[in-house]
Formats: structure tokens, C-alpha cells, sequence
């Protein structure tokens, strides 16, 4: 346990019967970067049950917060989703991932390609100023099967434009497309299928993404990250890491098994 950390849930939201979110208090010496994840869990039977979560809240928050699906049988999340205000989690002293403005070169436009529990790091990410710094819009889709599943879609909508820290560079940049597959929505279809067909792009007034002004950031379920890799590698664009800065950035630690 000298890698893990105690610490207290302070709030828990259900968004749907399968998706939920929570925070908790942050250890003072924890650090990470805007789209980083943490390893965060429970104590089973005396030993830590870990997965990899992406941490929503932004960097210079002083809580953490998490999004979560429910998996009836998930070793984690069949116990994480009853967590309840005053309850502990364990988390990990050290943040890591490939989501970060430094592995993404500059361009014109970010794209934020998400689907489900994806959105996570990238709400963190649109309450960085750094990010609109960098760039002339930052196109953030979410793709779900549900409208209820489009976690956040207030608060990105609503409570962010008048926040006084980026609330002015956020109207002023961000792009915001939540897309449904499974029931009556303004916008409809895979996130894949609309970048295809160039829906996506005339549904929001930019020209189609390029690899010569655009950079894109990656994270959902594996399917969508290996259709959307193939499109964007389709377009020439080059995969970056922590080691070298690319035209777009995939999180691997995405973890649906939990």
C-alpha cells in the first residue's frame, strides 16, 4: 500500500442505471497533468483492486473526480458503484497517460474524440486554459448509445461558458458535439460514421479534418479506437507518444473489463 492513498468520497451522481460518477478528496501531495489517469480502487479481502480511471476534475482542483460505468459482474465497479458519501477508495500516488497537450503538435483545430467513460480526461482538458491557447477551436465529440449516457452535457453547456477562470476562452473555442446511436437525438450516428461521411464537419461549420492543420486525441471503447485510428492514419496523420509528439494521441489505459 506505499504507492496508494486513502482518501474520502465526498459526493456520488447516477447518471443512468450504468453510468455514475463520484469525488473525493485529494491527497495534497498528488500531482498529475490534465488527461492523465490514476489507479484508483478498493481493499478486497486485505489487497487493492485497481483499475485505470481517468481523472475528470481538472489539475487545479482541489478534489478528484471519477466517471464510471457499472459492470453487473465487474470484479471493481459491481462493488465501486455503491460507494456512498463517507466511504474510502484507494488511489495511486502517481498519474500517467498519453493524453496531453505536449504529445499533440500544434495545429489549427483539436479534435476530442470520445465515447462512453472516454469524455473523462477530456473534461479536464476543456477547463485548461493552455488547451484554447494552443488552438483555434477544440472540437469536442462525445458518442454515446443514449441521450442520459452524455454525462456532463449541463455542465459543459451551461456552467462552464460562465466560469470565471475558462469560461471566456471556452465560449469563444470549444465546439461541443454529443452524438446518440440508439434513440431520437439532434445528432445521430457513431462518432466513426459522421467523421466518414463528413457530418460531423458540416454539422459544426469547420472544414474536414486534415493532417496538416488538425490534431486529434483518442479515448473509448477499443472498437472506436481502431476505427478512428484507421480513418485518421487513412489522412496521414502520425501517432504520437510521450516520447515524440504526434498529429494525434490515443489513451490505451481505457478499461472496460471493470
Amino acid at each position: 500500500m506505499t504507492n496508494l492513498t486513502q482518501q474520502q468520497v465526498l459526493s456520488v451522481h447516477h447518471w443512468t442505471d450504468t453510468l455514475f460518477s463520484f469525488t473525493t478528496t485529494r491527497d495534497p501531495a498528488f500531482r498529475f497533468e490534465n488527461g492523465q489517469f490514476a489507479m484508483i480502487g478498493l481493499e478486497v479481502d486485505g489487497k487493492p483492486l485497481l483499475r485505470a480511471y481517468s481523472v475528470v476534475s481538472p489539475n487545479y482542483d482541489e478534489t478528484l473526480e471519477f466517471l464510471s460505468i457499472k459492470v453487473p459482474n465487474g470484479p471493481l465497479t459491481s462493488r465501486l458503484q455503491h460507494l456512498a458519501v463517507g466511504d474510502n477508495i484507494v488511489v495511486g500516488k502517481k498519474a500517467t497517460g498519453t493524453l496531453l497537450l505536449a504529445n499533440v503538435r500544434p495545429g489549427r483545430n483539436l479534435y476530442l474524440f470520445s465515447t462512453g467513460t472516454g469524455l473523462a480526461p477530456f473534461m479536464s482538458l476543456i477547463r485548461d486554459p493552455e488547451t484554447f491557447e494552443r488552438y483555434e477551436r477544440v472540437v469536442l465529440a462525445h458518442g454515446c448509445r443514449q441521450a442520459g449516457e452524455l454525462a456532463y452535457k449541463d455542465q459543459i453547456t451551461e456552467e462552464f461558458p460562465v466560469n470565471e477562470y475558462f469560461g471566456e476562452l471556452l465560449s469563444e473555442r470549444l465546439i461541443y458535439h454529443p452524438t446518440v446511436t440508439r434513440e431520437p437525438f439532434r445528432n445521430r450516428g457513431r462518432i466513426t460514421d459522421l467523421v466518414r461521411s463528413g457530418t460531423l464537419f458540416a454539422d459544426i461549420g469547420l472544414p474536414s479534418i486534415s493532417a496538416e492543420h488538425d490534431r486529434a486525441m483518442l479515448c473509448g471503447s477499443p472498437a472506436f479506437i481502431a476505427d478512428m485510428r484507421n480513418i485518421l492514419e487513412g489522412l496521414g496523420m502520425a501517432e504520437g507518444n510521450n516520447a515524440s509528439p504526434g498529429d494525434y494521441v490515443v489513451e490505451k489505459a481505457f478499461a472496460e473489463k471493470t
